[in-house]
């Protein structure tokens, strides 16, 4: 069905934020950034940005660097700190984290979100829990 009017979070890259401004806009309403909402943080010292996504595309969260860990705790604090249901625009692995941390799973990444499909996250508390996992595509993560 269709939504009403939410607040509509964006991160902070211009590609989420012009993918938001659309429903944003229709809803009367301006897109909210919240930086930890960004694209994931991948530590300096490992090779170039592609082989530092391939290597973490396949990675477990006990194995990664502190650096990953911390952006998605940052992540999901973000997320249980909201006090409305929101609509939120953000990045492959920002999906993939929260959806790896609603269901306990160890991987970073479980599924590919077709771009522009809708995951539907509940907050309870500090309990974060996957209602849906949007549609799948052939998503490339480079």
């Amino acid at each position: 069905g269709a939504l009403s009017p939410l607040q509509v979070l964006a991160s902070p890259l211009r590609r989420t934020r012009e993918t938001a401004a659309p429903l944003a806009n229709r809803w009367g309403s301006e897109v909210v950034v919240a930086p930890a909402l960004g694209e994931i943080r991948i530590p300096d010292r490992l090779a170039d940005r592609a082989d530092r996504i391939a290597l973490l595309a396949g990675s477990r969260w006990a194995d990664v660097d502190v650096v990953v860990r911390q952006w998605r705790d940052a992540l999901v604090d973000c997320l249980r700190a909201q006090t409305e249901d929101s609509v939120v625009a953000t990045h492959f692995f920002a999906i993939n984290a929260v959806v790896s941390y609603a269901s306990r799973d160890d991987r970073l990444v479980v599924f590919s979100p077709d771009h522009c499909s809708r995951t539907v996250i509940e907050v309870d508390g500090d309990t974060l829990r996957l209602v849906q996992r949007g549609a799948e595509a052939s998503t490339p993560i480079a």
